[in-house]
């Protein structure tokens, strides 16, 4: 345990639904250092209901979450995050022990694999709305590219299929942009070009990047690198017209 004589430690039990129809207890502990919160709290997770390795899964994103926070008090935020987000953490480490048993089956891992190309007509506050993709498509493990080409802007996303749909009510319902006098407002103007599970000879993307092309080709080349082309040649050129 922690050294008790410094700084101040508390307990805390939440109980999670939505995971299965099961409620999962999580048993938290925050170890609040002298110097919080211009430092981490130290914290240890524990359920019953969970793996050691699910419960380190929840550890690491909360810690990720604590780090956002730096220095404002942040206990409070990270209880409220991780009972919005415990469904995603524990889906993804349960996927990832999934698909080692589906592979020594030979059988597809990619059941649940979707894929999500939108087209933005425009971004007024583009440094913080690029940050707010960034922030949506990592909570929610989407994987993709935001690409810039000109006036064009796409959003490639792959992930779980209900984490996509999440973002798409995101996308559709939060104020990620400014209107032309500067007032905050929801997006508008996008477009779903296509929404389609991952196929085998889809390349999966590993990280979500945002990226910049200076020509068509360029633009062009990251969708054949992805096994894209055909969805290249169907849904970009229109754009450009």
């Amino acid at each position: 345990s922690f050294p008790e004589t410094h700084g101040i430690t508390f307990r805390i039990q939440i109980s999670v639904k939505e995971l299965l129809d099961t409620d999962v207890l999580l048993k938290l502990l925050f170890h609040l250092p002298i110097n919080y919160p211009s430092t981490l709290p130290d914290i240890s997770v524990n359920s019953d209901q969970l793996t050691r390795a699910q419960c380190m899964d929840v550890k690491d994103k909360l810690l990720e979450q604590a780090k956002k926070h730096l220095p404002e008090p942040m206990v409070h935020d990270l209880i409220l995050w991780i009972q919005q987000h415990l469904k995603y953490v524990i889906k993804q480490s349960a996927t990832v022990c999934n698909e080692n048993t589906t592979l020594s089956k030979g059988a597809s891992t990619e059941n649940g694999i979707w894929m999500l190309l939108l087209h933005l007509d425009h971004m007024r506050a583009k440094a913080k709305y690029v940050k707010t993709v960034e922030k949506w498509a990592s909570d929610l493990r989407l994987t993709g590219r935001l690409m810039f080409m000109g006036k064009i802007i796409l959003i490639l996303l792959q992930g779980d299929r209900s984490n996509i749909k999440e973002y798409l009510i995101l996308q559709k319902t939060s104020k990620v942009d400014v209107d032309s006098s500067g007032k905050k407002c929801k997006e508008k103007m996008i477009s779903v070009l296509c929404e389609t599970k991952v196929q085998s000879q889809h390349k999966r993307f590993q990280t979500f990047e945002v990226k910049e092309y200076s020509t068509l080709d360029a633009l062009q080349k990251e969708f054949e690198t992805a096994g894209l082309t055909a969805f290249f040649s169907e849904f970009v050129p229109p754009l450009l017209k």
